[in-house]
């Protein structure tokens, strides 16, 4: 890596203003945690010339714009918008990322700004991250795309995508970490309060919120116990026995309310409260797997293995080295 490194963003006009200060601020932290202002250079490129208006009503001054533009850009990151349609049929955009990622070292996206990456064809073949509430329709706008529905960041090769809004943190914590190593990545975390740098496959979705989600109130009933019982016999035939109904017109009614089976809302349950229990406090995994309702450590490891990408030891270890 040269002494600096510039990032731009791209951002178009309503813009989600945190898709382009959250990640800015994260490389502007790293660089203050190196000693070394001059490590990263900051960049905000507008797709039009004047201020730019975010979504929010409040304005930025913008470096370049893609017709003006000089210089070299090592990583490049594309912000999005809470209107994704918007994104659409901007032949001049596409024509200069296209240009932009013959060069640049890493090539990436926050939150609705992969539509404009798949737009320029830049992310076909590609596993993608977006925000959840547009997975579907990237997806389905750019069927060539392999969308991960939940993910907070992935990488696939040379390309980054992030999920919503404050997920581009997350990304760009990533990106410090794979620049500067683990240690100033943590540190940026600490001095950001962002209490944790997440796991790029962590769920978009704690169970909590995703409970606050169905409006039938059967499958509120049912999240609502499996919340307060953990530890208790939450396999489908019980759940069923609690509401009365067969497990096949259970299945339905409660992936229709929440989008996932009965299964995995309490795996997320359960691995989500492991999680927090994981961050604040020593509890042995044997004990932890027990009070979670769980048959055996091991399959209490594969679960949050399987949800967080990271094992429940090395999840403890970052946040014991971010506490340190």
């Amino acid at each position: 890596m040269s002494a600096t490194h510039t990032v731009s963003i791209l951002a178009v006009p309503r813009v989600q203003l945190l898709d382009v200060i959250g990640p800015a601020d994260v490389f502007a932290e790293a660089a203050q945690q190196l000693g070394n202002p001059r490590a990263y250079r900051l960049q905000l490129i507008g797709t039009q010339a004047g201020d730019l208006k975010g979504s929010n009503g409040m304005r930025m001054v913008v470096d370049s714009t893609i017709h003006n533009h000089r210089g070299r850009i090592d990583t490049l990151l594309v912000a999005g918008s809470p209107l994704p349609e918007e994104l659409a049929g901007r032949a001049e955009t596409s024509a200069w990322l296209q240009r932009q990622a013959r060069s640049v070292q890493r090539l990436g996206s926050v939150c609705t700004g992969a539509f404009l990456l798949a737009e320029a064809g830049l992310l076909d073949g590609k596993r993608v991250a977006t925000h959840w509430n547009s997975t579907e329709r990237l997806a389905a706008c750019f069927p060539a795309l392999l969308v991960e529905p939940d993910a907070i960041y992935v990488k696939d090769g040379s390309i980054y995508t992030s999920a919503g809004v404050t997920a581009g943190m997350d990304l760009a914590l990533h990106l410090v970490e794979e620049d500067h190593g683990r240690d100033i990545a943590l540190r940026v975390a600490r001095k950001m309060v962002m209490f944790l740098k997440r796991p790029g496959g962590q769920s978009q979705f704690s169970a909590h919120l995703a409970a606050q989600t169905a409006d039938k109130s059967v499958v509120r009933e049912i999240q609502d116990y499996v919340l307060a019982h953990l530890d208790a016999d939450l396999s489908v035939p019980a759940l069923c026995e609690r509401v009365a109904m067969s497990e096949r017109n259970f299945a339905r009614v409660f992936r229709a309310a929440t989008g996932v089976t009965p299964a995995g809302f309490v795996e997320a349950a359960r691995i989500d409260e492991a999680r927090r229990q994981v961050e604040a406090s020593e509890v042995p995994l044997k004990k932890l797997a027990d009070s979670l309702g769980y048959a055996n450590v091991d399959s209490f490891r594969r679960a949050f293995t399987r949800r967080l990408g990271v094992s429940p030891n090395d999840y403890r270890k970052r946040f014991t080295d971010q506490a340190g």
